[in-house]
């Protein structure tokens, strides 16, 4: 018999300190809101990491573990589409019976990576991880997925300091260089649009199914603008989208599990429903992922 791979829980952690559109200076809260549907968003205080975060994520999703045995571990960098990517690969992993379980963690502190006086970026990023435990399964849970990249626009989205081209030197400090830039905000928009709903349609193509046979389209949560463009095009009613950016902001690779925790706990999953998960961040890196949810409700 063919080994399969299915989600057999999941979890997400957001950090206590709330922060209000009216932190940001050269913005209102209405200015804020009517462009990206975000009220608020968490930012990490003292003592709090992408580490720390994604440890609260993954204590709930490893509820569903039958055992409790160690492993190895490794980083997979592909920004705000970084989960999407790692649920396909733990699916591979899995599936290969290279491992029995997965843990597939999105976790971002990027409110230290922002720059408060650049409103084009500072009001979108929150803090924040999610979690999806993967595991052997009888019958497909995750069934299939899209992963895409395009490196010829990078700085399109980007952080351009640090690492080995730009090394950190007063000069990079001096010019911000060390925090998010993103130059033309139109044209990301317009290419995450096109990217993530034609991932979704390629995704329901290999299937054979039509958005119709989805129960909810689980989008990264970047800008409610994108999320309805995305979801006009697909042909999905609004009352099967997940949005959460109002409450939680631009998550990053945190965005689609912590999405996908919250839909799950306030009961808008069951097991045989059908999720389609997209995303579209930095790199450009882009994809989806088709899965049939098998977690029974939460305790």
């Amino acid at each position: 018999m063919t080994r399969a791979s299915a989600i057999l829980g999941v979890g997400s952690a957001l950090p206590d300190q709330v922060v209000g559109n009216d932190r940001f200076p050269g913005s209102s809260d209405e200015w804020v809101r009517s462009r990206t549907g975000i009220r608020e968003r968490r930012f990490a205080g003292e003592g709090e990491t992408a580490s720390t975060l994604a440890v609260a994520a993954s204590r709930p999703a490893l509820q569903a573990a039958v055992v409790g045995s160690g492993g190895g571990g490794f980083d997979l960098g592909a920004a705000c589409a970084g989960f999407v990517y790692g649920l396909a690969v733990a699916d591979t992993m899995v599936t290969a019976g290279s491992a029995d379980m997965a843990l597939v963690i999105g976790t971002e502190v990027l409110s230290r990576f922002i720059n408060i006086d650049d409103r084009s970026t500072a009001v979108l990023f929150g803090d924040g991880a999610g979690a999806a435990l993967v595991g052997a399964s009888d019958e497909p849970g995750i069934l299939t997925s899209l992963l895409e990249l395009d490196g010829s626009h990078s700085e399109m989205l980007t952080i351009p300091g640090g690492g080995s081209k730009h090394p950190t030197t007063s000069e990079t400090l001096e010019n911000m260089e060390h925090t998010i830039h993103m130059p033309d905000g139109g044209d990301v928009f317009r290419r995450a649009v096109v990217a993530m709903a034609e991932s979704c349609s390629s995704v329901l193509d290999k299937a054979g199914l039509t958005a119709d046979d989805v129960t909810l389209l689980i989008p990264h949560q970047a800008n409610e603008r994108i999320i309805r463009a995305v979801a006009k095009r697909l042909g999905f009613p609004m009352d099967r989208v997940v949005l959460d950016i109002e409450t939680v902001g631009n998550t990053s690779a945190a965005s689609v599990p912590i999405a996908l925790d919250h839909a799950w706990r306030a009961g808008r999953l069951s097991p045989g429903d059908l999720v389609l998960t997209v995303a579209f961040g930095g790199g450009m890196t882009w994809g989806a992922n088709l899965v049939r949810w098998t977690a029974e409700a939460p305790s």
